[in-house]
């Protein structure tokens, strides 16, 4: 084993945004232990993984539900008994119009992407020690507006309040909280319905004129996980090609 390998927790890895971010600290020979709703919606990370040569684990977990993330960290403190990093990465979109928006609708937005990060995060930092990092997956939608994504927004926004706030009470043990926030990125969630003609189009708003790559959101985080961050806390580091400048 690496003397500088690291432990590191991933939630909603099993695609798109978080496989990413699994892969690319698989890359660097850290020990990935990551989880999604359903186990068997892990089986083509957790292979990916496994293919890196590095030790990879997948649970299910719904990350919203106290008593399942409480049972997810109680079994990787017995197991493994420390987390060096942690990626709260888990999160949905579903567009729907704020006058149309039940009440049901709005709660899971907000308890997948928010209180999930609450948590999760609550339960890993008796895991965590001086030197360990903590990285948001939030969104540019924290920033500007797009319709039907109001829960979403809303979601988003706390969270970087959340960051703030967290870093500046774990100063002192020396543990960074930080955030990346993805433009529009280019998975199998985001864009996997859009048709060539669609996605060109909507890349015109892209200051860079493209949609971002997962693997650029998973360089971003790799960054804030490292030794080269460690000046840096309560920051939510924009990934977005430029599209929030036009």
């Amino acid at each position: 084993m690496k003397t500088n390998q690291k432990t590191v927790l991933v939630t909603g890895a099993a695609r798109g945004i978080g496989q990413a971010i699994a892969l690319q600290f698989a890359q660097a020979g850290h020990r990935i232990l990551f989880c999604d709703l359903k186990k068997q919606d892990c089986v083509e990370t957790l292979a990916l993984l496994q293919k890196q040569g590095v030790e990879a684990r997948a649970f299910a977990c719904d990350v919203s539900n106290k008593k399942q993330v409480d049972r997810l960290l109680r079994q990787i403190q017995k197991e493994y008994k420390h987390i060096d990093i942690l990626v709260n990465n888990a999160g949905i979109f579903p567009f729907q119009s704020f006058l149309k928006m039940t009440e049901k609708e709005w709660d899971r937005v907000i308890d997948v992407n928010l209180k999930s990060a609450f948590l999760v995060t609550q339960a890993s930092l008796k895991l965590m020690k001086s030197g360990s990092k903590i990285v948001f997956i939030s969104s540019i939608a924290a920033f500007v507006s797009f319709v039907g994504l109001s829960h979403y927004s809303a979601s988003k926004g706390a969270l970087g309040a959340l960051v703030r706030a967290l870093a500046l009470e774990l100063a002192p043990l020396k543990i960074n909280v930080n955030a990346v926030a993805p433009g529009a990125i280019d998975t199998p969630g985001a864009t996997g319905k859009q048709s060539a003609a669609q996605k060109k189009k909507s890349a015109k708003a892209i200051a860079w004129g493209r949609f971002g790559k997962a693997e650029e959101i998973a360089s971003a985080v790799s960054f804030l996980s490292s030794e080269q961050a460690e000046y840096i806390t309560g920051q939510t580091l924009v990934v977005d090609g430029g599209y929030t400048l036009v």
